[in-house]
């Protein structure tokens, strides 16, 4: 079972990721510009991810997958873009399908520990984002470690941990 650990959204939270060698990142096809922790993260990086989206390189589109070096502009080595199709539509069986596929993806590329946040939007409420990660993410995922980027509604549908 990996070890979670919970940090909060924003530029703040993202340079609290010391020791983690992936972040990954869900984006829609209609997300922009692009929300939370993508909108921050694509600030870091001097809009590189807003151009991939702009030159159609990457859309966001369900199973839509995308791999970026940070070149030392967060403290993570490697981003990984998950495509979520349309927000509007997002349901919580969509999310724990697209939670469960990044796990396995991450595992397949050897990833140890990562960070990542539980996207919202659509019909999805903070009780099924909780789900999706528990019961779709983590069975998924063979690294050690999991920071979780969430917000309020978020932590307050996580189980506690300890440590």
């Amino acid at each position: 079972m990996s070890q979670t650990t919970t940090h909060d959204i924003g530029l703040e939270g993202l340079d609290t990721l010391g020791g983690v060698d992936a972040l990954c990142l869900f984006i829609a096809e209609d997300d922009r510009p692009l929300p939370s922790s993508a909108g921050f993260v694509d600030w870091r990086l001097c809009g590189s991810l807003s151009r991939v989206l702009k030159a159609g390189f990457f859309t966001g589109a369900k199973d839509d997958w995308l791999l970026l070096p940070s070149d030392g502009k967060l403290a993570v080595p490697r981003i990984f873009v998950v495509g979520l199709g349309a927000r509007q539509r997002l349901d919580a069986v969509t999310l724990n399908d697209a939670m469960a596929e990044a796990g396995r993806v991450l595992s397949k590329a050897r990833v140890e520990s990562v960070a990542l946040e539980v996207p919202a939007g659509g019909q999805v409420e903070d009780a099924a984002r909780a789900a999706a990660f528990q019961k779709g993410f983590l069975p998924a995922f063979k690294g050690e470690r999991v920071a979780v980027l969430a917000d309020k509604g978020l932590v307050k549908s996580l189980p506690a941990r300890k440590g």
